[in-house]
């Protein structure tokens, strides 16, 4: 399980160093080779990426290649997932390269934030991050704000 919000800064050749806290369960869990890729929900106003170890990866792949590429929904999906997906590989001193053209889509620069989401993680520019968080804690505090039926019976 991965959580928590941890700001990292790339270099200048797009790398960044996972925290140590997360690097023995990637090695245990996929020796080091994670799968990254566009988070096509809400992707123009809110531009992040998903960080996922190779089995998560692959087990999500497995459910896209079986949709019908006939749907126009389903090849959407497919293309912006699978199309920007690209491996990666944490080197010797726990770094990843983010691909460049998944930078840009990311609109990343020098800071970033690694937010963990349970089997995955998502990466967000440093700002944009700042600017979504306000916006969805003004969204929360809300009064008609409603919560998924899913969520009724949670106690905080």
């Amino acid at each position: 399980m991965f959580r928590g919000i941890n700001a990292i800064s790339l270099d200048g050749k797009g790398r960044l160093a996972l925290p140590a806290k997360y690097r023995e369960r990637l090695i245990a869990a996929c020796a080091g080779h994670l799968v990254i890729t566009i988070d096509p929900t809400n992707a123009l106003r809110e531009p992040c990426l998903l960080l996922y170890p190779l089995p998560e990866w692959e087990a999500i792949q497995e459910k896209i290649d079986t949709l019908s590429s006939f749907n126009p929904v389903s090849r959407k999906v497919q293309r912006l997932l699978v199309g920007h997906a690209d491996d990666v590989v944490m080197d010797g001193n726990g770094r990843i390269l983010i691909p460049q053209a998944l930078r840009e889509f990311a609109r990343m620069d020098k800071r970033v934030v690694l937010v963990g989401q349970g089997k995955k993680f998502e990466l967000w520019d440093e700002a944009t991050w700042e600017d979504s968080r306000r916006a969805w804690l003004e969204e929360a505090v809300n009064e008609n704000a409603a919560l998924p039926a899913e969520l009724d019976s949670l106690s905080l």
